[in-house]
């Protein structure tokens, strides 16, 4: 199922990019979308300061949950690494922080997202920025390598999350922050959910609940495990059938309330000091 699940979301996004319009049905946005349902998910997650010197309509292909960069402290000559970094905005916006003397890298799986993110840094005029291809479950870059990294509402997207969390670390310098937005849950989901493609594409199926989200981060290694709930999702409209379209309005409306966002940060530990 790992590979159905990837090759699903892979088109969907290539899809959302082309077409500017949705990877799970909306208008806009992967998770979420037109213009009754855009503040659901995507919605006010930038502030109008953050965006100078920026394509203006980078924010419209911005397909997450949260504003990652908002979250994560940056500071001048660090490396920054963004997992599904889409068409690049938390990219570039981490560039822009970190300086000249630092580092932002992108890494996506989908070519279409890749041009599109390429294109931005070319607009943008941003010279420490590098795009890579490949999947989060395996990051093309060293051990020890990174000193922050983000993500937007993707890593609810892997079948392997216990594979990303060990990557991350690995690639963490030590000392270094996972600082991420994502989907998380406050309770199971119904089983026909959670096996359907479109909604692990919508950034539904795949999510984790709360405590194992902190039990798996921890397992692969991180300590001071944080967990933000940013909101908290309704599906009570009949817009939200875009969604879920396999539930019954009835069984939608049970949903509400175990679907959230989450800010989530974490830390590799610093290694010790070996006297002499």
């Amino acid at each position: 199922m790992q590979e159905d699940i990837r090759e699903v979301v892979k088109l969907k996004y290539a899809q959302a990019i082309t077409q500017k319009s949705s990877c799970c049905g909306f208008g806009s946005g992967c998770c979420g979308g037109d213009p009754l349902e855009v503040n659901m998910i995507t919605g006010n997650l930038y502030q109008d300061h953050e965006m100078d010197d920026l394509p203006r309509d980078l924010v419209a292909t911005s397909f997450g949950c949260g504003n990652p960069t908002a979250l994560a402290e940056l500071h001048p000559g660090e490396v920054v690494l963004d997992l599904g970094s889409g068409a690049g905005l938390d990219v570039l916006l981490s560039a822009r922080r970190v300086g000249p003397n630092g580092k932002a890298y992108g890494l996506d799986m989908t070519d279409e997202m890749l041009a599109e993110a390429r294109a931005n840094q070319k607009r943008a005029g941003l010279s420490n920025v590098e795009f890579l291809k490949g999947h989060i479950e395996s990051i093309p870059l060293p051990d020890n390598s990174v000193d922050v990294i983000i993500s937007n509402c993707v890593i609810n997207l892997s079948a392997d999350k216990d594979r990303v969390f060990q990557e991350a670390f690995r690639v963490l310098k030590p000392g270094g922050r996972f600082a991420v937005a994502d989907i998380v849950l406050t309770r199971p989901l119904p089983q026909k959910v959670q096996q359907d493609l479109l909604a692990w594409a919508g950034c539904i199926a795949g999510a984790l609940q709360e405590q194992e989200y902190r039990d798996k981060l921890v397992a692969s290694g991180f300590n001071e495990v944080e967990l933000q709930v940013t909101r908290v999702y309704d599906f009570s409209s009949q817009q939200t059938e875009r969604i879920l379209p396999n539930l019954s309005e009835t069984e939608r409306k049970e949903l509400n309330g175990a679907v959230l966002s989450a800010f989530i940060r974490a830390k590799k530990p610093a290694g010790r000091l070996i006297p002499g």
